[in-house]
């Protein structure tokens, strides 16, 4: 069933990015640990990868290196008219094998030092940029024009979000929605060609399109500095300051810590700042209060909200600084209303409906899966493809949505969405676990797993957690590994015979 456009068509991200290229050559494109590289530059090599992948190269996996060459790779394999695919080097072998099968690798592009990222599947090697990249199928369409990378509808790239399976759901996003979702944020933020903007996030999710594509897109640099991530809040605001930084995208939780920071060591926000971007998790009130005590009038703090399946951010709102409103401050802090390329809906129970050009695909080979969470509704406009987000929300006078929590058990830890079903499919393949049920804990605003164990006969109760851990630790990626394992003689169920994880909390008084 075919569904009705949401508004113009965005120039695909590709064609965004040459037409920066043409009009910037000689501006700075990427900043790596002191090393620039030119607009000019970069696109030479990003039609060098093309290049060497051929036209059309299906699914290609990234190995996700905090490098420049990840940026040219990801470009490189739009510009061939692939489907991008990045995997953490440092995931354990199984899961890298496991995530690539799931979303039909052909190719792997190695990027930066590291193990070899996938078994039995060739590989690319641009780690020595410089060399061998043919340009000869260089791009010489006019600036604007579209060139042959690929239909609308075709998939942009593939993603993984937690499954209740135990194994993960590829999303497959379409060009369109990721070109809409750029064009869309870039215009919210204002971005232009003076703008530095930190490369932060992770490389393996989708946070990272947020500060890549926008700033490439409009002739920004894209700044790549390893002191950022040193542990240090001291060295985090010398990268701002040494780099002229003016845009930050930060996980909330780190942003909370920043701001503790900010207050207790009495620092200012180095000149060059003019937006934070925080996202991933609920803003704490108190912390925003101490925002706004800080010399932090003049800087954009923006709140974002998206859902993988609906491509980076779909609602954003200033909390604090020159475009904010006024009438903002209260006791919860609100995920923002729609930006311009999203439909919105609310449903009879509070859930969120996001439609329009950013919605993806689906979750590729899992039919099922994708009827469950996408569905087709009408508009005045004629129908329109939806997905259901699981947050429940409430809107504000002004159009601004708050969250009123989730319609399922998902969680967010470290800004990533995980459902507990997966860690707990992990967990019950060990040998010695009987039943398990996974939940979260807050504590001061952060989200962690904790793990409630039945210990299958003659297990040691004592040993198990330990056990547990070491068995998940070559076979799981951080995230999905529990804080804390507690190990009960029962698990608390409700009168249907379901886990009742309401009552989970209670077991660890009585557990080991």
């Amino acid at each position: 069933m075919s569904t009705a456009p949401t508004g113009p068509t965005a120039l695909d991200v590709v064609d965004a990015f040459r037409q920066a290229a043409r009009q910037h050559p000689d501006r700075t494109a990427i900043v790596h640990d002191g090393t620039a590289m030119d607009y000019r530059t970069l696109d030479t090599l990003v039609t060098g990868v093309a290049a060497r992948l051929g036209p059309g190269p299906g699914t290609v996996a990234v190995a996700a290196t905090r490098t420049a060459s990840t940026v040219v790779a990801l470009l490189g394999v739009l510009a061939a008219g692939g489907t991008y695919c990045p995997i953490d080097p440092q995931y354990p072998a199984e899961r890298r094998d496991a995530l690539a099968r799931a979303a039909g690798c052909r190719v792997v592009i190695a990027t930066g030092d590291g193990p070899t990222l996938l078994s039995g599947v060739p590989a690319i090697d641009i780690r020595n940029m410089s060399d061998g990249c043919d340009t000869s199928g260089r791009d010489t369409s006019p600036a604007g024009q579209p060139s042959d990378i690929g239909e609308p509808d075709e998939p942009a790239y593939i993603l993984f979000t937690s499954g209740s399976t135990g194994a993960p759901k590829p999303v497959v996003t379409p060009r369109r929605a990721i070109a809409a979702a750029v064009s869309s944020l870039g215009q919210f933020l204002g971005l232009n060609d003076g703008d530095r903007v930190l490369q932060f996030a992770s490389l393996n999710w989708d946070t990272c399109f947020e500060e890549i594509l926008p700033a490439l897109t409009t002739g920004a640099a894209l700044v790549f500095d390893h002191a950022a991530h040193a542990g240090s809040f001291a060295r985090f605001l010398d990268v701002i300051d040494r780099q002229r930084i003016s845009v930050v995208d930060l996980p909330t939780a780190y942003w909370h810590e920043w701001v503790r920071h900010l207050i207790r060591e009495r620092q200012s926000l180095p000149p060059s700042l003019r937006i934070v971007v925080i996202g991933g998790e609920a803003a704490h009130p108190a912390r925003l209060a101490d925002w706004r005590a800080l010399d932090t009038a003049d800087v954009r703090l923006v709140n974002t909200y998206g859902c993988t399946e609906t491509t980076l951010v779909t609602h954003a709102v200033d909390l604090y600084g020159p475009l904010a409103a006024a009438d903002l401050a209260g006791e919860r802090v609100p995920i923002g209303g729609p930006l311009p390329h999203v439909v919105e809906r609310l449903g009879g129970d509070g859930e969120l409906l996001i439609g329009g050009d950013s919605v993806a695909l689906g979750y590729q080979g899992l039919p099922t899966a994708t009827a469950e969470k996408f569905l087709v509704l009408g508009t005045p406009a004629g129908p329109v493809r939806f997905f259901r987000t699981g947050d429940l929300v409430r809107r504000l006078d002004g159009g601004v949505l708050l969250h009123e929590g989730r319609a399922d058990h998902q969680l967010k830890v470290a800004g990533i969405r995980v459902d507990p079903g997966e860690a707990e499919a992990l967990i019950s393949e060990h040998p010695h676990v009987a039943a398990v049920a996974v939940t979260g804990q807050n504590l001061d605003g952060l989200t962690s797993l904790v793990a409630y164990v039945v210990g299958a006969p003659g297990s040691d109760a004592a040993q198990l957690p330990g056990d547990i851990l070491a068995f998940m630790r070559p076979r799981s990626p951080r995230h999905l590994i529990p804080a804390r394992i507690v190990v009960t003689e029962r698990l608390a169920h409700t009168a249907s015979g379901k886990v009742d994880r309401a009552r989970l909390p209670g077991l660890a008084d009585a557990g080991s």
